[in-house]
């Protein structure tokens, strides 16, 4: 049996999960609603895999996947999102996620997924890895210290959840034109230049 311990926020989709599965190689040893509680799940039972939803409340799943890896590095985890975003699938990949799964796949093409990434298979398409290649090559590797103010640290933190302007200046409680300006001096500091290049950065810096 393939053991995983599943993380997703929404019951429907735990419940849906466990029935795609039922009566196949895979078995659901623990099941969290937050990327804080999986934690304790993984150290718990050492799943063949982890498959965590992007976000999450109490800790999304990207951060939790960061924790996972840096704890147990031989447990292969599947992200799993309604969302096709390149910011968090740049972040999955830089992270050392296995694939980066949507919720709209069919029922063959998800336990085709979990069985490979639980073999150690890495599920990146060539499009996703034409994505991230390009954002990994584009960010600077030297570890020059970027004069970030506190507001542009907080949007940043922001952009590498995934957020849109909006989204950060309904967050943040500030002005849209006010987080696009913002935006462009990350930018422009950091070195890159797109929203997911900065994720990649923030990543790579331990921000997020």
């Amino acid at each position: 049996m393939i053991r995983i311990v599943l993380a997703d926020d929404h019951d429907i989709v735990r419940s849906g999960l466990r029935g795609i599965i039922d009566e196949t190689d895979i078995e659901v040893v623990g099941e969290a609603n937050s990327g804080k509680s999986v934690l304790a799940l993984v150290e718990n039972h050492q799943p063949d895999l982890v498959i965590l939803d992007v976000r999450m409340p109490d800790g999304d799943g990207l951060q939790a996947l960061g924790r996972i890896k840096s704890d147990f590095p031989n447990i292969p985890v599947l992200m799993l999102s309604t969302y096709d975003n390149p910011t968090f699938i740049a972040r999955a990949a830089a992270l050392g996620a296995n694939g980066y799964v949507l919720k709209s796949e069919n029922r063959d093409g998800l336990l085709n997924a979990i069985r490979r990434a639980a073999s150690g298979d890495l599920l990146w398409t060539r499009e996703e890895m034409r994505r991230v290649s390009s954002a990994l090559a584009a960010v600077p590797s030297n570890d020059a210290e970027v004069p970030l103010t506190k507001r542009e640290g907080e949007v940043l933190q922001k952009i590498a959840l995934g957020l849109t302007n909006r989204e950060i200046a309904k967050a943040l409680e500030i002005s849209y034109e006010t987080v696009k300006e913002h935006v462009q001096h990350i930018l422009r500091k950091v070195g890159v230049s797109d929203r997911t290049q900065a994720a990649v950065w923030a990543v790579r810096k331990g921000i997020v």
